[in-house]
């Protein structure tokens, strides 16, 4: 950690942010210590693999539950917590609402997100009208490209090949 770190500011470089598990109980040392190692001070939960509770509204709620503990224990320690998505909070369908949508009525104000542009696409949504949906909490963008098409390959982490941004099914131009 402290070797990489070390390496990234010799060569003039600095980190925005970083992937990174939840800081709940084992966690909690990692997430500050990466923190203070790159000094960065926003870190985003990487949401890999599937969670089965973005099945289920109860299991949604459950889940903002703990983001918003995950958040209020970054913030004490001056850190900002985001989320990075995939194509299940796009996707999946859960009495009428996709599990992004009740994750924006029920999380902290404070935690911001990282889209992952392809996976929305994916996801058969919009990038463009998601980003312009999640407004300023989304302060960054995951940007890829490859055929964005939904298969059930997915689900066992075997996606299509990536291509060249600018080279894929993703309309850049409408979401930059």
């Amino acid at each position: 950690l402290d070797q990489a770190a070390g390496l990234i500011r010799e060569h003039g470089f600095s980190v925005s942010s970083c992937h990174i598990e939840i800081p709940v109980r084992e966690h909690q040392k990692t997430f500050l210590d990466t923190s203070k190692a790159y000094h960065c001070n926003k870190l985003i939960w990487h949401g890999w693999p599937e969670d089965p509770r973005y099945s289920t509204l109860e299991g949604t709620v459950e889940l903002a539950r703990i983001y918003n503990e995950a958040a209020q224990f970054a913030q004490d320690n001056g850190i900002s917590f985001g989320l990075h998505n995939h194509w299940w909070e796009f996707r999946n369908d859960i009495n009428g609402k996709k599990p992004f949508e009740i994750l924006l009525e029920e999380l902290d104000e404070n935690i911001f997100f990282e889209l992952d542009t392809y996976w929305i696409k994916v996801a058969g949504l919009d990038p463009s009208k998601i980003i312009e949906a999640f407004g300023k909490r989304a302060e960054f963008l995951h940007i890829k490209d490859g055929p964005a098409k939904w298969h059930e390959s997915l689900a066992q982490d075997n996606p299509d090949p990536m291509t060249s941004v600018g080279k894929g099914a993703q309309d850049m131009k409408a979401f930059l």
